[in-house]
């Protein structure tokens, strides 16, 4: 099997048998990845990187490192210290992966705009007039005004590749972005799209449209948010190692 991050500078090859996917709430996966995690997993021996040009590592903690992407931002890695084995991100493979969802972890991170069981999102029960994002790094800190509102979940093939999974995103006013830090990354997507993410952490932060329409990765926020997953798009490009069971309204492509 083989996968790559979305410009392709990191790519790799796997032997099967992979692990089952697991899904991760964690606060530090939903701040890399902008919403959270799913990561198969293979030992050493049977897993070959075949492109590292654009490989960084970030030290998010003394119990692992995190790989990702210099170039497209894309989070690709997780290294627990002293073990044989590697998880990585589902969404970075090509193709139909033949793969499951065996477990979700870390619960009590979760943001709060979504259930992490897979049910519906929770009712909306504040609405700050401010909002707080930042990068895993804090190189990047911003605001802007509040609530989050309406979270919009995407399954496109470059959303995958970046957030390793699936994005969850919300609509911005980008002049409204208040910086406290700022320490950004943009990759330019074949539509003419920009994605800022953290050269330092490999956090996702936002998408700037070819037409100028602005969103924020969902994942970068710290709550409350006043957020609520609304529905999902590009479902005919989603993965086939899960499936969405939170009843929320989904469309093949962009809302159609």
């Amino acid at each position: 099997m083989q996968g790559a991050c979305l410009c392709g500078a990191v790519a790799f090859e796997v032997d099967p048998p992979l692990r089952d996917v697991v899904d991760c709430h964690c606060r530090q996966c939903r701040k890399q990845s902008g919403h959270f995690w799913a990561a198969t997993s293979v030992p050493h021996d049977r897993f070959r990187l075949t492109r590292d040009d654009g490989l960084v590592w970030y030290r998010a903690s003394p119990a692992a490192q995190r790989g990702f992407c210099r170039h497209c931002g894309s989070f690709l890695f997780w290294q627990p210290e002293g073990e044989d084995r590697l998880s990585f991100a589902a969404g970075a493979l090509d193709g139909e992966t033949g793969l499951a969802t065996a477990d979700s972890i870390f619960h009590a991170g979760a943001g709060d705009y979504y259930t992490p069981a897979g049910g519906p999102p929770p009712r909306l029960t504040t609405t700050p007039a401010v909002l707080q994002g930042a990068c895993l790094c804090g190189a990047n800190r911003f605001s802007l005004p509040g609530p989050m509102g309406e979270v919009t979940a995407c399954h496109c093939r470059q959303c995958r590749k970046t957030s390793g999974h699936y994005a969850a995103s919300f609509d911005a006013s980008e002049p409204d972005l208040h910086w406290q830090a700022r320490h950004l990354a943009e990759y330019v997507t074949p539509g003419g799209g920009r994605r800022g993410f953290c050269p330092g952490c490999g956090t996702s932060l936002f998408f700037r449209a070819a037409d100028g329409s602005f969103s924020v990765e969902a994942g970068c926020i710290e709550a409350p948010t006043g957020g609520r997953l609304a529905g999902h798009i590009f479902v005919a490009d989603k993965g086939d190692y899960y499936a969405l069971t939170d009843g929320l309204p989904q469309w093949p492509g962009a809302g159609d």
